[in-house]
C-alpha cells in the first residue's frame, strides 16, 4: 500500500509541479530547502555541519523541515517544495520502479546500517534472535525500512513474521509509549538517545542492535530530482562537502565534545544523552565512511524490500544512484 501510494504521488506530482532550483537570498547565500524524514541524532553529521558553520563556509543557507516519513519527504522533493530529501532510499526505488522521467536520484549516503536497537523487558546477556518466535514485537509502520529490516533479520533467524505478533499497527512516534503501558508487548525497537534514556530509567534493556544483525544497508541518503542535480551540481557538491566535514569532526573528537554541538539541534536533550547516543552509533559503525553508495548495499536493501513483499521488481542501480559528486569529494578530501 505504501509503495503504491508513493508511486502514485511520484506520477501525479511530476505532471503538476515544475522543478524548483536553488535560489540565492538577500545575504548572497544559496538557500537549500532540505526535508528530513525525521529529526534524529542518527543523522548527527548533518546537524554538526549546521551548528558548526560548515554550510556557512560553503555559502549555503539550510532551510530545514521535517517531512515525517519517507513518503512525505519524497512528495516534497518531486513537488518542488524541497530541493533535497534526507530519507531511506526505498522511496527513490519505488519511483524508479514506476519509470518516472524526471526521477529522484540518490547522490550521497549518510548512514550505512539500521540505527534501531531492540529493547526488551529483561536483560538478555545470551540474546538469540531465534528466541523471538511467538513474542509480540512493535516493528514500526508497514513498508518502512525499520520494519522491513527487522523483518528480514527475524526471517533470517527462522522467526515467523507472518503473524499479528509482528505488530506494524503502532505509529513510530507511539511505539515507546505503547511499550511502556501495554505489558503484552515483549519487545520494541528504539533509536538513540531514546533507547539509552529508557534503559537509564530502569524501564527496559537494550538486547540487540538491528543494524549489526542486518549488515550493510544504505539506510538514509540524500536524494534530489535529476533535473535539480543537473542544474545545481556545484551546490549539491558543496552541500555534501559540509556534511562530510560534520562526520570528520565526529570522528576526530570525543562523544562529549560532539554532544556540545549536537544539543543545539535537540532542545530538551542533555549533553550526556547526546554523548551516549553518539557512542552507541559509533560502536555499531552506523555512519557511512564515504558518501558513495555501493551497488552491493543497494541490492541488499532491495533484497530486504522483496522479503517484506513491497517490491515487485528491482530498480536499476546505475539510474537510481549517481556517485559522481561523491567520488569527486573522495578524491578532493582524500577520504
Amino acid at each position: 500500500m505504501k509503495r503504491r501510494l508513493t508511486a502514485t504521488l511520484c506520477a501525479a506530482l511530476m505532471l503538476v509541479f515544475p522543478c524548483a532550483f536553488a535560489a540565492c537570498g538577500n545575504d548572497g547565500k544559496t538557500t537549500v530547502r532540505l526535508s528530513e524524514v525525521t529529526h534524529s541524532i542518527f543523522y548527527a553529521p548533518l546537524y554538526i555541519a549546521i551548528n558548526n558553520g560548515y554550510f556557512d563556509d560553503e555559502n549555503i543557507k539550510i532551510k530545514l523541515s521535517n517531512g515525517g516519513g519517507a513518503d512525505k519527504v519524497m512528495t516534497s522533493v518531486i513537488s518542488g517544495s524541497a530541493d533535497i530529501g534526507l530519507m531511506g532510499p526505498e522511496a527513490t526505488i519505488y519511483c524508479h520502479v514506476e519509470g518516472q522521467r524526471d526521477y529522484p536520484v540518490i547522490f550521497g549516503q549518510l548512514t550505512r546500517c539500521d540505527g534501531s536497537f531492540l529493547v526488551g523487558r529483561e536483560p538478555e546477556p545470551d540474546f538469540d534472535w531465534a528466541n523471538l518466535e511467538g513474542k509480540r514485537i512493535l516493528a514500526g509502520r508497514p513498508g518502512g525500512v525499520p520494519a522491513m529490516t527487522l523483518q528480514w533479520v527475524l526471517n533470517e533467524h527462522g522467526v515467523s513474521t507472518d503473524t499479528p505478533l509482528f505488530d506494524t499497527s503502532v505509529a513510530f512516534d507511539a511505539m515507546v509509549g505503547t511499550f511502556d503501558t501495554d505489558k503484552t508487548v515483549d519487545y520494541t525497537t528504539m533509536f538513540e538517545p531514546t533507547a539509552s534514556e529508557y534503559v537509564a530509567l530502569g524501564k527496559g534493556y537494550i538486547v540487540a542492535s538491528v543494524g549489526e544483525a542486518a549488515g550493510g544497508v544504505p539506510y538514509t541518503a540524500f536524494s534530489a530530482q535529476k533535473s535539480w542535480l543537473n542544474k545545481n551540481g556545484n551546490t549539491a557538491k558543496a552541500f555534501l562537502r559540509a556534511v562530510l566535514r560534520g562526520y570528520k569532526y565526529m570522528k576526530e573528537n570525543t562523544p562529549e565534545t560532539v554532544a556540545k554541538s549536537l544539543v543545539k539541534s535537540f532542545a530538551g536533550t542533555s549533553e550526556e544523552s547526546a554523548a551516549a547516543a553518539v557512542r552507541s552509533y559509533l560502536a555499531i559503525d552506523a555512519w557511512s565512511h564515504s558518501p558513495v553508495m555501493s551497488e552491493t548495499d543497494f541490492n541488499h536493501l532491495q533484497e530486504i524490500m522483496e522479503n517484506a513483499g513491497t517490491l515487485s521488481t528491482r530498480a536499476d542501480y546505475s539510474a537510481a544512484v549517481n556517485n559522481d559528486i561523491a567520488n569527486e569529494l573522495i578524491k578532493e578530501l582524500e577520504l
